[in-house]
């Protein structure tokens, strides 16, 4: 695990925590497994999807019956991230704030991240 130890490497609002085990349990899955991929105007881009089982590589993280996974490339760039979960007139969605995030594209889908050895030097900072 990229992080400090004792410290979860990303926190769910209550909202967020009601829909993950609300689709945890409509569609009975193990939990949602989150990551990034290069893509989008600003460079990365947030991905998720049901998973059935925790790859052993993966960082589990368990909040209020909510299970989210993060693949192992996305744990040092998701460290400090809090997941919500917004309902609007227009939309529904998961929303990631994410300390670790420089820049955003203007709909919010793409994102670019601080330089990984900046991100490094962070965390062992903080640890």
């Amino acid at each position: 695990m990229f992080g400090i130890p004792g410290q979860a490497p990303l926190t769910m609002t209550p909202a967020a925590v009601r829909q993950i085990t609300k689709l945890m349990a409509r569609d009975g899955r193990h939990g949602l497994k989150i990551g990034v991929k290069k893509g989008g105007c600003a460079g990365m881009e947030y991905t998720m999807d049901y998973v059935d089982a925790a790859d052993p590589h993966d960082e589990v993280v368990e909040q209020d019956g909510a299970r989210v996974m993060i693949a192992p490339m996305a744990q040092m760039f998701l460290f400090g991230t809090e997941i919500d979960y917004e309902t609007s007139l227009l939309e529904s969605g998961f929303k990631f704030r994410n300390p670790n995030v420089v820049d955003a594209c203007g709909c919010g889908e793409s994102i670019k991240f601080k330089d990984v050895d900046e991100l490094q030097a962070e965390r062992e900072s903080q640890g």
